[in-house]
């Protein structure tokens, strides 16, 4: 069918249709562009690589972990922490109430609220509580404020202008139902707190890792098996990856590997902003990676196979010390409930 004939169906002139196609490519190329922007987003998180020459004839001294050590673990994973609104991270508004509310009641407002594409929260304040603890609501407990809370950021970006948009105004129509006043931020203010708060997580969000290459000696899954299993790691719940716990929380974890291939090395992998700096997470991972690279026989190397220095890991220890820093600084620190969050 000719562009006559077309334009002439559609009871357009092909100026009209010329637009309308004109039209339809720039929806499509803002809908890649945004893809992209946020491929790109999640991509870049670039890990540290620390090293040091001859990582299997080292004998590190002062306070620096010796490979040899292992702890007893909970190999069971704890359930996930109940988040608490945190205002560093959180869009809040409040509602309060000129006669206490009912548990039950507010409940039953929100039980349709969709999910929102970002972590939201709601808590009570009792009105009969003199410590005045925010707490989760309870469907018999009366309440004399309400927090609606909604995640500013994450690991996926900033949240987006229409989902904030979207959920304050479900907010302020809670407020009159339930007859409440309500104090809430403007959607431009949070909009621009969300953007500050994704560039700071940005800047954060490390991942370290420590490179193990077995040297052509592949080792099957069963071989690896036995002497991770022995080093005090445990199977994910996938079976392609070793976790290794301390304090009933993951401390790092290896790459996944094919079950049905076999290894040729392998990485230990740290999220900087999830460990605490007490855990001394780096040092204890440092010290696996010798003692795997020990026992294969192996090295320790940089992403090009290269074997790492000695000054190689003082850098990393240096840079890590003001990334933790920062993370303080901008009170977000490093495995608290709040860095939790916000790199998820």
């Amino acid at each position: 069918m000719g562009l006559e004939q077309i334009t002439a169906t559609l009871g357009l002139s092909e100026l009209q249709f010329a637009l309308g196609l004109i039209g339809i490519f720039l929806v499509v190329l803002v809908a890649i562009v945004n893809l992209r922007s946020a491929r790109a987003k999640r991509q870049a998180r670039k890990p540290i690589e620390p090293g040091f020459a001859d990582a299997t004839a080292q004998n590190f001294t002062g306070d620096r972990v010796e490979p040899g050590f292992s702890e007893a673990i909970n190999t069971v994973v704890p359930d996930a922490p109940r988040f608490a609104i945190d205002p560093r991270i959180d869009c809040v508004i409040n509602l309060r109430f000129e006669n206490p509310i009912k548990g039950g009641e507010i409940i039953s407002e929100v039980a349709d609220w969709p999910r929102f594409g970002a972590h939201w929260i709601y808590e009570g304040l009792q009105a009969d509580d003199p410590k005045g603890n925010w707490e989760p609501i309870s469907m018999d407990a009366h309440y004399a404020e309400l927090q609606l809370a909604i995640q500013l950021a994450s690991r996926k970006g900033p949240i987006g202008v229409l989902e904030l948009s979207d959920f304050c105004s479900r907010s302020q129509a809670l407020a009159e139902v339930l007859g409440a006043q309500i104090d809430m931020p403007s959607v431009s203010t949070m909009i621009e707190s969300a953007k500050e708060l994704d560039a700071i997580a940005a800047e954060s969000d490390i991942q370290l890792s420590i490179n193990v290459a077995f040297d052509g000696k592949a080792k099957t899954r069963a071989e690896l098996d036995v002497l991770m299993l022995e080093r005090n790691f445990v199977l994910s719940k996938n079976n392609r990856s070793y976790e290794f716990f301390s304090n009933n929380q993951i401390l790092f974890a290896s790459n996944a590997l094919d079950p049905d291939q076999p290894v040729t090395g392998i990485s230990l992998l740290l999220e900087l902003p999830l460990v605490a700096q007490e855990q001394m997470g780096f040092e204890r991972m440092l010290a696996e990676g010798v003692a795997l690279a020990e026992a294969m026989q192996g090295r320790i190397v940089d992403d090009n196979g290269v074997n790492l220095t000695e000054n190689a890991v003082i850098a990393i220890r240096h840079h890590l010390d003001g990334l933790y820093s920062r993370l303080e600084q901008d009170g977000i620190a490093a495995g608290s409930a709040t860095a939790a969050r916000l790199f998820n």
